[in-house]
């Protein structure tokens, strides 16, 4: 359960993170950029211990925010990618 609830704080942190890194017209507002940072630091996560052994942990460590800012990175492209394609960024 611990994990769980460092997961979503770490994803709340990687989600601000990679908005920053990578702004722009992705669509949605705090909200949509806090759930996709907690689904980034899963993957994140889950990314960062089947490629790199990562330990789980370890999320409130450096190597844990950097899988998680990495995951919420790839999140948001992905993201990104979808809203243009469906058109959901017309403003």
């Amino acid at each position: 359960m611990g994990t769980i609830i460092g997961y979503i704080v770490i994803g709340l942190i990687a989600g601000a993170i990679a908005k920053a890194i990578l702004p722009g017209r992705q669509g949605g507002g705090i909200i949509v950029t806090m759930l996709l940072g907690i689904v980034g630091a899963l993957l994140g996560g889950f990314l960062g211990g089947a490629l790199f052994g990562v330990k789980y942990d370890k999320i409130f460590s450096f190597q844990g925010l950097i899988t998680a800012v990495v995951g919420a990175l790839i999140v948001l492209i992905i993201y990104g990618f979808i809203r243009r394609r469906t058109g959901g960024s017309r403003a």
